[in-house]
């Protein structure tokens, strides 16, 4: 099964099935790497996706901005029982500036509680991560530090900034001085103009319309702004299961630290994926008994996916230019890692077989809300509906049209659903809950959204 030309062939057709425009699927596995191609970089030029091509991998970033928090960590220079008023004196949390509660260990593993997808640009300039981080007065907080799971870009900029802080660098300085530089990268960016110099995909909409949009603002990059080749991101895993060594030889992360980063944190409250947690940067899963551990990403238009199998040593990267490719890393991962791995990826989650009697839907019912997203719940008939608005600074970068989904029981315990936008799509699972202090939430991205209303 090590046959470019086998996975080749399965990814064309699996992207075809799926309207994926264009996809790279990268393979490390029996000390081997393996690329394959398919579709176009962009449905205007129509130019072929090569091997080398360059994908926005998104949120697959925080893997490297935790790696070199943990460099730092290695040096003496920082602890994750750091917190954010003692690595960056004078920058306050929200209004009730919770910067002396939030650790470094808070941010790494999304549990600090602040809203989480702010995307406010403050320029190109290389003050802009400094100037983002300066605005998060504003910011709110769902949850005391350290109470529940919720996905936080933010927070990951505020590790940046203390990257540079210390380095006294940008961070895009620092990482191609800590990590592309010594791992011997070539074909991996932060900048629209460096991706430029290769063949670099552009993003599609669902429909397969192209955006008109580059991608997010450079002040969230330290969460975000990678755009790399599959071989380097690749590369960058095989760093971490050879405990931290570089392709020299060379140490760059501790092997103490390497293992830290894939230790569970904190427990991610999903349903659909039970056993799921988040270490320091990587999220954890259980597929057959075993750890899995990966990072999704997503931009304007285009989708990345990464799992890791440290017991096999197998890991595989999906790389694609549509907003709307779910669908396609299931199918063509669930084939690599049945065949090279010997593991089952865990089934999607389906809506119950039968509806349950007596359920209290209404208790759901109401508004949530927190920065870029507002949900309204509602009953009608019978059955729950969800009407999305994206808003903000994530609404200019999107612009989608509010969606109104419904909600379908997934069990009989009247607080787990799922939903979904379109038939050849996986289920996405949607829950309900309560924080500590008894405030209703919804939970539904990885994300806490409280109720508002």
């Amino acid at each position: 099964m090590l046959d470019a030309a086998y996975w080749t062939t399965r990814l064309a057709e699996r992207a075809r099935q799926a309207r994926v425009p264009g996809a790279i699927l990268g393979i490390w596995a029996g000390g081997q790497e393996i690329l394959a191609a398919s579709g176009v970089l962009n449905r205007t030029t129509l130019v072929r996706v090569s091997t080398d091509s360059l994908f926005q991998v998104g949120s697959i970033t925080k893997l490297w901005t935790a790696t070199m928090i943990m460099q730092l960590i290695d040096e003496g220079l920082l602890s994750l029982d750091t917190t954010v008023a003692e690595a960056l004196p004078g920058v306050r949390l929200g209004a009730a500036d919770v910067g002396g509660q939030v650790t470094v260990a808070h941010l790494l593993s999304h549990t600090s509680g602040i809203d989480g997808d702010i995307f406010t640009d403050t320029g190109r300039g290389d003050d802009c991560v400094e100037r983002y981080v300066g605005l998060l007065a504003e910011a709110r907080s769902a949850f005391p530090p350290g109470q529940a799971y919720s996905y936080c870009n933010s927070g990951w900029v505020v590790l940046g900034r203390i990257i540079e802080v210390l380095d006294g660098r940008s961070w895009d300085e620092s990482l191609r001085e800590r990590l592309c530089g010594p791992l011997m990268l070539t074909r991996a960016v932060t900048l629209p103009e460096e991706a430029i110099l290769h063949r670099a995909a552009v993003g599609h909409w669902a429909g397969g319309a192209r955006v008109e949009i580059w991608g997010l603002p450079r002040s969230v990059g330290p969460a975000g702004l990678i755009t790399a080749a599959a071989h380097d991101l690749l590369t960058f895993v095989r760093f971490h299961l050879d405990g931290g060594l570089g392709p020299d030889g060379k140490r760059l992360l501790g092997e103490a630290s390497v293992t830290a980063m894939q230790q569970p944190r904190a427990v991610i409250p999903d349903f659909s994926a039970p056993g799921s947690a988040i270490g320091l940067g990587w999220r954890l899963s259980r597929w057959a008994g075993r750890t899995i551990v990966g990072h999704d990403g997503d931009t304007v238009g285009q989708s990345s996916y990464l799992r890791v199998d440290p017991q096999a040593q197998v890991a595989a990267c999906l790389l694609t230019n549509s907003a709307q490719s779910m669908s396609l890393y299931r199918t063509v991962f669930t084939e690599v890692f049945d065949a090279l791995a010997g593991v089952s990826m865990p089934a999607d989650p389906q809506p119950a077989a039968e509806r349950a009697a007596g359920l209290d839907l209404g208790g759901h019912a109401g508004r949530y809300e927190r920065t870029s997203r507002r949900y309204d719940v509602s009953v009608r008939g019978g059955r729950l509906y969800l009407r999305v608005t994206v808003t903000g600074e994530l609404a200019r970068l999107a612009a989608p049209a509010p969606q109104e989904l419904i909600l379908h029981p997934a069990d009989v315990s009247g607080v787990n659903f799922v939903c979904r936008s379109y038939d050849h799509e996986p289920w996405a699972p949607v829950s309900f809950g309560q924080l500590p202090d008894g405030t209703p939430y919804l939970f539904a991205g990885g994300r806490v959204t409280p109720r508002v209303g």
